[in-house]
């Protein structure tokens, strides 16, 4: 392949493209609008809470510019097979995918080809949609591990895959236009796209972390179910006891969660939850006054369940909804999460001078 010396930036308005990314990926990109870029690879941060690279890219007018390229996690991309090796620094590469927003100098990595002439797509199996619609468990295979309290309609134990009927978590929620309050309203006008925590690797938390298309593992432990999400390696109780949250519990991001079975549907309440946000376009969330109830809804005799999200909040003139699948998976989907890293973060404070606003200086 013989690239191009200057830049090839070619825009075209694609509809219906799914974009698969855990912050504010609304914010920072146009996934309406597709366009490419040739350059050299000079920095390789393989990293969550995304991959990056920056490559430098020779204008028209003989320019040297730096563009901030994005993909996905390590975990997605690891799927696929790629590697902090895949792209090297010095590599001379065309990358094509979703621009940046505003004319900035990003693009979110759909597929790169290399000097060589190969072509890799970042795509794991969380893109492939013929997965995401179906339920692939078998009726023959009993993916569960032991239904401790037995009085449970169902065991809902073991791995569950989450990118069943998954769709990103950025206005997703409905109803729409979204019923702000005035207050909600302007929390949300104040808001940077620089702003959102898991960019700085803090807790997802809920209700983003139900939103999340990774894998997650159910442990019945007879009191409550334990749940373990591959998202951040995020721990979650739901106690099932008939116990309330005692006396001063603290607010955290997964709050405290109590369930029940009401026939063969696990109805979840959720409240104690710190100040946060919704979704990955940041839509606020009061922690205080929040409250969160979840149905897990069993279907195919129990390899799979339909989720549905009603988020009750201060910031909403009405109940907020988000809806979900999961289907049964194999042990081995269940794996470790790379450990975040915040630096990819702190560089872009820095080089758009926001760093001291965010320290508060």
């Amino acid at each position: 392949m013989k690239l191009p010396a200057s830049l090839l930036l070619t825009a075209i308005v694609f509809f219906g493209h799914t974009a698969h990314a855990h912050h504010s990926f609304a914010s920072e990109f146009d996934g309406n609008v597709q366009g490419q870029v040739s350059g050299t690879i000079t920095t390789v941060w393989f990293r969550n809470p995304h991959v990056r690279y920056r490559m430098d890219v020779t204008a028209e007018d003989g320019s040297v510019e730096e563009w901030d390229v994005q993909a996905t996690s390590v975990t997605s991309i690891r799927r696929a097979g790629w590697t902090p090796d895949t792209l090297a620094v010095g590599e001379s590469v065309r990358i094509w995918g979703d621009m940046g927003r505003n004319g900035t100098k990003k693009i979110f990595l759909r597929g790169v080809e290399k000097e060589d002439g190969t072509e890799l797509s970042p795509a794991g199996p969380t893109t492939n949609r013929g997965e995401r619609d179906r339920v692939t468990a078998s009726a023959d295979v009993d993916y569960s591990y032991a239904q401790v309290n037995s009085h449970h309609p169902f065991d809902i134990s073991g791995p569950w895959r989450n990118n069943y009927k998954f769709q990103l978590t950025v206005d997703d929620l409905e109803p729409k236009p979204t019923p702000f309050t005035d207050e909600g309203r302007a929390k949300f006008a104040a808001t940077e796209p620089w702003h959102d925590g898991a960019l700085r690797c803090l807790p997802l938390g809920l209700p983003r972390i139900f939103g999340s298309p990774y894998s997650m593992e159910v442990v019945d432990a007879g009191s409550h179910y334990l749940i373990v999400y591959q998202q951040n390696n995020t721990p979650r109780r739901i106690w099932m006891d008939g116990r309330e949250a005692p006396y001063g519990w603290p607010a955290t991001s997964m709050g405290y969660s109590v369930g029940h079975w009401d026939g063969e549907v696990l109805v979840v309440e959720t409240t104690h939850l710190s100040e946060g946000t919704l979704d990955g376009s940041l839509l606020p969330m009061a922690g205080e006054g929040t409250r969160i109830v979840e149905r897990w809804e069993m279907t195919d005799g129990g390899l799979g369940m339909d989720r549905i999200m009603t988020i009750y909040d201060p910031n909403y003139t009405e109940p907020l909804v988000r809806r979900r699948g999961s289907a049964r998976a194999d042990a081995v989907d269940i794996i470790e999460q790379a450990p975040c890293d915040p630096d990819g973060y702190y560089r872009d404070l820095l080089e758009n001078d926001n760093l001291r606003e965010h320290l508060g200086m």
